[in-house]
Parts: C-alpha cells; sequence; structure tokens
C-alpha cells in the first residue's frame, strides 16, 4: 500500500516536473516570438545600439523593482515620463526625445513578462563551427551557384574547343589513311570555307534550316513584346530576380527576424505604390548593427556609403550616394494598380502577388502579373466584406440585388473587377 502511495507521488512528482519545463519551454518560445515582433527594430538583447539602446545588464540599470519598472515602461513610457521618473526622462532625453511605441492594449502584462523572460536568457550566438550568426544569433544560409549565362558561355565555349579539336583529329586521320594508301595530303581549310563547301553541297536542308530560324525569330519577338513590362520568364517559369546594389536579403529580415513590410515599405497602406525603402529607414537599425551575418561589414558599408555615415566618429558627412534598387514586380505605364485599395480594403496578403518573400535570399518574380492572372484573381476571390466598414452600404446594396435569386458569392468580378475603366485610365 505504501510502496502505491510512493509510486503515485512520484508519478505526480515527475508530471509536474515536465509540466514545468512544458510551461518554461512554451514561455520562452512565446517571449521571443514576441520580442522579434514588436521589440527587435529597435532593441538588440546585446550592448548594440539600434534606435534604443541594447538590453544587455537593462535589469541593473533601470529602476529596483526592475520587472514592475519595465513592465510599467514597455506598456506605456509616455506614462512613465509624464510621472517624473528620472530615469525615464533620462533615456527619453539620451535618445533624442524618441518616445518608445506605447504597447498598452497591444500587449498584455504575460507578455511582457514572457519577453522579459527572453531578455533575461537570450539565445547564445552559435560559434564557427555552426551555422552563420549575427548579433543576435539569426543565422542566414549562404547561396551559391553559377550564374545561368556564365553557364551558357562556358558551354558555348567548351563547344567551339572541342569543334575545333575533333577538326584537327579529322584531318590528322584522313592524311594518315591517305599516306598509308599512297594518296596526296588533303589541304586543311579554315572554317569559313569549310563552311561554304558545306552550304554548296547541302541548299535544301540550308533553305529549310533558315525558314526554321526565320520563324523561330519571328514567333520569338512577338513573344518578347507581349511581355514588355511583365518580366516573367514563361519557358523556365523561373521569377525575374536581378541583382541589387546591396545584398539585401528578405529571408533574414522578414522572415528570420520578422520585420514587417509595413516597416521599410512604409507607403503600402497609404498610396498606390508600396514604396522603396529609403537609406534612412535601414539606418534605424544599421547604426548599431555593423556586420552581417554572411557578408559581414562588406554590405552594410555600402549603406554607410549611401546614407553618408561615419562609423568609426559616429556622425553624417553630408556626402550621401543614393541606392539604385533595381524594380522586381514592373507593370506597364498604361495599368493601374492600387496598393492600399489591395492591403487596407482588400485585406490581401503580400504573400498573394509577391510570393512568400520571408523565404527568399534574393527577391524574385512569383507570379506572372499579367492581364489574364489578375482578372482570374478577380473572378475568385472573395470580397471580404464582413466587418469592413468600407463596403457595408455596397454589401447591403448587393444582398438586395440578388436577394432570393441564387446563392451568391461576392467576387471582386462582381464588384466591378471586370471593367476596363477600372486598371487602364
Amino acid at each position: 500500500m505504501e510502496n502505491n502511495k510512493c509510486r503515485t507521488s512520484l508519478q505526480i512528482l515527475f508530471a509536474a516536473v515536465l509540466l514545468l519545463t512544458f510551461s518554461f519551454k512554451l514561455s520562452a518560445q512565446d517571449g521571443a516570438n514576441l520580442f522579434k515582433k514588436n521589440c527587435a527594430v529597435c532593441h538588440t538583447t546585446t550592448d548594440v545600439k539600434l534606435t534604443g539602446p541594447g538590453l544587455k545588464g537593462v535589469f541593473d540599470r533601470v529602476p529596483k523593482p526592475a520587472d514592475a519598472w519595465l513592465t510599467a515602461w514597455i506598456l506605456n513610457n509616455e506614462k512613465v515620463i509624464k510621472s517624473g521618473d528620472a530615469y525615464g526622462n533620462k533615456i527619453y532625453g539620451e535618445f533624442g526625445k524618441a518616445a518608445m511605441t506605447v504597447f498598452e492594449g497591444q500587449l498584455t502584462e504575460k507578455d511582457v513578462a514572457a519577453i522579459l523572460k527572453y531578455v533575461k536568457n537570450p539565445p547564445a550566438p552559435k560559434g564557427p563551427d555552426g551555422p552563420v550568426a549575427s548579433a543576435d544569433g539569426v543565422t542566414q544560409e549562404v547561396t551559391g551557384g553559377i550564374e545561368p549565362v556564365y553557364l551558357t558561355l562556358g558551354i558555348i565555349t567548351l563547344l567551339i574547343i572541342l569543334l575545333y579539336a575533333l577538326r584537327s583529329v579529322r584531318y590528322s586521320m584522313q592524311n594518315s589513311a591517305n599516306k598509308a594508301h599512297g594518296k596526296a595530303e588533303t589541304p586543311e581549310l579554315s572554317f569559313i570555307e569549310e563552311a561554304k563547301e558545306w552550304i554548296s553541297g547541302h541548299r535544301r536542308v540550308v533553305g529549310v534550316i533558315s525558314l526554321v530560324l526565320v520563324f523561330g525569330g519571328v514567333k520569338s519577338c512577338w513573344d518578347a513584346c507581349f511581355r514588355i513590362g511583365v518580366y516573367y520568364d514563361w519557358k523556365t517559369q523561373k521569377g525575374y530576380k536581378p541583382s541589387q546594389p546591396i545584398k539585401f536579403s528578405h529571408k533574414l529580415h522578414a522572415g528570420d527576424n520578422e520585420i514587417a513590410c509595413q516597416y521599410c515599405h512604409s507607403t503600402v497602406e497609404k498610396s498606390r505604390h508600396a514604396g522603396i525603402p529609403t537609406v534612412n529607414i535601414c539606418m534605424n537599425c544599421h547604426k548599431g548593427i555593423t556586420t552581417g551575418p554572411v557578408y559581414k561589414d562588406k554590405e552594410i558599408n555600402k549603406i554607410y556609403a549611401a546614407a553618408g555615415w561615419d562609423k568609426d566618429n559616429q556622425k553624417y558627412t553630408g556626402k550621401e550616394n543614393p541606392l539604385r534598387w533595381i524594380k522586381v514586380h514592373t507593370l506597364p505605364d498604361h495599368v493601374y494598380f492600387n496598393h492600399s485599395q489591395h492591403v487596407v480594403v482588400g485585406k490581401i496578403e503580400c504573400a498573394t502577388c509577391h510570393g512568400d518573400l520571408k523565404t527568399m535570399t534574393v527577391a524574385e518574380q512569383k507570379n506572372p502579373l499579367t492581364m489574364k492572372w489578375c482578372i482570374d484573381c478577380h473572378r475568385t476571390t472573395q470580397v471580404a466584406m464582413e466587418g469592413n466598414a468600407y463596403y457595408d452600404r455596397l454589401h447591403k446594396a448587393l444582398k438586395e440585388k440578388y436577394a432570393g435569386q441564387y446563392d451568391v458569392k461576392f467576387t471582386v468580378d462582381k464588384i466591378g473587377g471586370l471593367e476596363c475603366g477600372k486598371c487602364h485610365y
């Protein structure tokens, strides 16, 4: 009986330990995710400064009790500053009186506790034997490979060398055979002379080949004209992927570090254009982050050169060199497309059109963006009317119009999405 009680007690204790361990891991994981989504844009868990101070040793710097003060500061730093808190006003002044985001209503005290637990025990960066890591232990794979154009040139070069080598071997063998039979040596013709001789003896074959090449060339020109302004390789189904002036990785920034698309493309919710990020946005983080996980300081130094930033003296020189980014997704000039209409009103995710950029080291075009592709999308995408105040009046009118007729799904084509004037001026 006693043994059974002892065994039961041990089982309960073991279960409790497992539960506590699981809860700790879950809390740490939640803290890591919350930190990346809300804090990593401005802070690191090291002593490196970004827009805000590095958080290494923060629990020793702030007023005691540290957790309570930090919780109040994170939830509503404006309230702490207005209360006259000495340390809060000191930090506020040191960082140019740039107020931190007020997270009250967005984060709970439980969320903040998970973040603080993560800051106390951040993941250690992996050493040289493991994956390449940044200051916060964020890894990035190194991509390599041969560019297709260089591969093609290499193959052509090898074929030319092989052709000349085979011609020499053929002449040598022919002359050896002639010598064995007591015949005169065959004079070696140049490549052009030999080509002329072959053409003159195979006129019909040459004519057929010429016709095929002409028709193939005309077809290629037609296809090229049809795709003007739409960079998409319909033969290989691989998107347009140009080399940029800086080797910027969407996977590292948007994927691993979970930086929101709207942080860099700040006009995507307000304008027809998503906007190319200014170098000032890059500098918000890279004033403090001076080395990367793959290219070290090589690519980040290009940002400093563009911004005119002297990293040694920590000041701007005034000598700016604007970056010339290459646009990846291009529509013809006669096409009207509004990002804010699709993102804010239509609730369309970025990945729907641009592909999952969080997995791309180099941004590339994943969809054709042709008229057919857009129309197909308008015919199949259901309008997000419920809970969308923009559509309240329209939704009511459509329900009255189609009442009792059939169970209609209000896709984009039913609200004018196929009208020519919507996309073409």
